[in-house]
């Protein structure tokens, strides 16, 4: 979890603006049931409502309200309206205390319209409940404002109304406050504004909760693009910083994580972190907002219900821990196997020509289909637990919307609760229940995105064993270059138990070649990688001109080495991007003038485009020997002091070899040569050929000496060249 919050803390800005939207939004959120709320209960219970005291009151209603009001508040409620118009109905100033005239409204209210549904039933001769009319309230009103003419009735209406409050409980006080809109309800039909009114409020109501809305959905559009991109440019750090890395590493670490796991960790991992950054920001952080605001609101209704939460809560946290005690070992497990399926698929990919030759294909096609069925087994496992999550959690929620209609009728029944409210609860109940479903995804997420967070950072924090010193060393500013000198070189493999290299000491020397040949496996690919430091020496120094290459900058030291590998690498592009790849210094005319003395301006010539010819992916549309042409043309047009030949002619055929030497030799007259080779006839005429045997020089000289003197040579010799041949002391003779 702190890796995912180190790289967000990179975009510290932009989550804080996240942060903020998700609580407009989370505001947003929670304050539609209320709204929800309003509409049932108010705009269509009351017919829109609000208030005990009405925005407009005739003149008859407001006089019998004032006699069951105390003097004080009745002078309150005369100056609250206006005077009235030619209808005799008075308006309510804008100005008016309401939460005083909400106290003195309240019980008279209710005294009236009980009055009114009194009348209403003796009318009716029945003594059950009736709804009263306006012809009722009008009745009331006329007897109350006939019997306020006699001396000391209003005292007596007072003094029969307090004693008559003083005898109800709280909870038929608070059920007959509940009836004070309907007073103002049947003041509003005899008015005949009854539906204007309440149309009124739901339209109100409505574009208010539509604008929440809006406002909502363009957060969350604000949200999901800030996360977007947070994200994205947290994936390419990481690539940028695993690239960056990989492309200094030495084979060492090559080797150690291997190419096909490198290749998931910068593509399958990243994007595992990348996604779960945007949960993070879109989920994780919403979450906990969505989840305490919907507690405050449900503690605040006072409801009684809130045990329903807590129960619902406990139940999903349980099936929560279950659940990813099951699967948790089997998501670290998945990215393993990825990294397995990979490696079979390069490999399979990679040698598919081996493959048809040895008639291989049934055998590779079952050991991809083992790796790719152990990977769909751990996947289906993985997927069929969160498939089973789902209906439980459904169960919790619908058991959760069953316990609280079953007590939230009970409650309404009492009088407690309104329908709206038992909606609202509802609401803020699957909201919280929601956040904690969120936060559970997030957690059954987050551990197969630490494996992999765990791999990119294991990439991230591998240092290289091969490093640019401190304070690094320039080459002499006089004086030959491209002296090469191995000083007692011994080399080991890391992790190897044996030295492959032992005791190596040579010098090779500007306008020389030295070739080192010997038997497959005896080290002579691993000397001369020393010199560029694809590994470093285990003891004694390998230096040019003097200065260990260990104290020369990689960059500096790359400078003066042309490296041709024994396996010819080409980029997609064009035949002329490979040439110039050595850097931007190079011209057309030197790509074309290292083509000629690599012996490929033939085949380059004979492409429609010439040297604009597309290179495709890995070099798959030239040959062999063509591609190694390539990779030579590609080391001279560098001008290098020091050429390094890896065993880099063996696909070219007899003639084409000679051909490309000698025109190499007239090119590279002034630089130093080493070449590693197979064949004897490529360093016949070096000036220094050095005798490879199990990692120690048996033997150094020239071709003659070598005859003479090595028997490990000679052998070689004699087993590629006929006697007349090893007569020869030049070529073409």
């Amino acid at each position: 979890m702190t890796k995912f919050f180190k790289q967000l803390g990179r975009h510290w800005a932009a989550c804080l603006a996240v942060v903020a939207l998700l609580i407009v939004q989370a505001y947003c959120d929670l304050s539609l049931p209320d709204y929800t709320s309003k509409i049932v209960d108010t705009g269509i219970q009351q017919g829109g409502i609000e208030s005990p005291v009405p925005d407009t009151v005739r003149s008859t209603t407001l006089q019998a309200l004032e006699l069951l009001m105390s003097e004080d508040d009745a002078a309150l409620a005369d100056e609250a309206y206006s005077d009235p118009d030619a209808d005799g109905v008075r308006t309510l100033n804008p100005d008016a205390d309401t939460a005083a005239l909400e106290n003195a409204f309240t019980t008279p209210d209710v005294v009236l319209y009980m009055a009114a549904a009194k009348n209403a039933a003796t009318a009716a001769g029945t003594t059950d409940t009736v709804v009263p009319t306006a012809y009722d309230l009008d009745a009331v009103a006329t007897q109350l404002a006939a019997a306020s003419q006699a001396p000391g009735a209003r005292e007596m209406l007072q003094s029969q109304l307090t004693d008559g409050l003083a005898q109800l409980d709280e909870t038929v006080a608070d059920s007959l406050s509940s009836q004070a809109m309907l007073l103002v309800a049947l003041e509003y039909d005899a008015q005949d504004i009854a539906h204007d009114v309440q149309m009124s409020y739901l339209l109100r109501t409505g574009g208010q909760m539509l604008a929440l809305t809006l406002l909502m959905v363009a957060v969350a559009v604000a949200v999901g693009f800030i996360a977007s991109r947070v994200s994205a440019a947290i994936g390419r750090d990481l690539r940028r910083d695993v690239f960056r890395t990989v492309v200094g590493y030495s084979n060492a670490e090559i080797e150690k994580f291997s190419t096909a796991s490198l290749i998931t960790r910068t593509t399958n991992d990243i994007q595992q972190v990348q996604f779960v950054c945007v949960i993070l920001l879109r989920m994780v952080a919403y979450a906990p907002i969505l989840g305490i605001g919907g507690i405050m609101h449900v503690a605040s209704g006072n409801t009684g219900l809130e045990w329903i939460i807590f129960v619902a809560v406990a139940a999903l946290l349980a099936l929560i821990a279950v659940l990813m005690n099951v699967a948790m070992p089997k998501f670290k497990q998945m990215q393993v196997l990825v990294d397995r399926l990979n490696l079979v698929s390069r490999e399979i990919l990679t040698g598919i020509m081996p493959i048809r030759a040895f008639s291989r294909e049934e055998f590779e096609e079952k050991r991809f289909d083992r790796a790719n069925t152990d990977l769909m087994k751990t996947q289906l496992f993985t997927n069929r637990t969160m498939v089973a999550m789902m209906p439980f959690m459904t169960l919790i929620m619908n058991g959760t919307c069953l316990l609280i209609v079953w007590f939230g009728g009970k409650a309404m029944d009492l009088g407690s609760m309104q329908v709206g409210e038992m909606i609202a609860f509802i609401t803020y109940t699957m909201q919280i229940v929601m956040s904690f479903l969120m936060l559970s995804m997030v957690a059954v997420m987050l551990p197969r995105a630490g494996v992999a967070a765990d791999r990119i950072d294991e990439v991230i924090k591998t240092p290289s064993t091969i490093h640019d010193p401190a304070a690094p060393k320039a080459l002499p500013a006089d004086g030959t270059h491209g002296v090469v000198a191995f000083h007692d070189v011994s080399f080991r493999y890391p992790g190897s138990d044996e030295d492959a290299l032992e005791h190596i000491s040579f010098t090779a020397r500007p306008s020389e070649t030295t070739a080192i040949i010997g038997s497959t496996g005896c080290g002579k690919s691993t000397l001369l990688n020393l010199i560029p430091r694809f590994y470093d020496v285990t003891e004694g120094s390998v230096t040019i001109d003097g200065v260990d290459v260990r104290d020369m900058t990689q960059a500096q030291l790359h400078d003066e080495l042309g490296y041709v590998p024994q396996k010819g690498v080409l980029f997609s592009g064009t035949i002329t991007s490979n040439l110039k790849f050595g850097g931007d210094h190079i011209t057309d005319a030197d790509a074309e003038q290292a083509a000629e003395i690599a012996q490929a301006t033939e085949f380059i010539s004979a492409k429609p485009e010439g040297f604009d010819s597309p290179i495709a992916q890995g070099g798959s549309n030239v040959s062999g020997g063509q591609k190694q042409r390539l990779s030579i043309a590609r080391a001279i047009a560098k001008h290098p002091q020091i050429y390094l030949f890896d065993d880099s002619f063996s696909a070219l055929d007899y003639k084409t070899d000679v051909a490309l030497r000698r025109a190499l030799k007239a090119k590279t007259d002034n630089a130093t040569v080493i070449i590693v080779a197979q064949r004897i006839s490529t360093v016949l005429h070096a000036n220094q050929i050095l005798v490879l045997d199990e990692g120690r020089i048996v033997g150094k000289g020239t071709h003659a000496q070598l005859m003479e003197s090595c028997p490990a040579y000679q052998e070689i010799a004699r087993s590629q060249l006929s006697q007349k041949e090893l007569n020869l002391q030049k070529e073409g003779e």
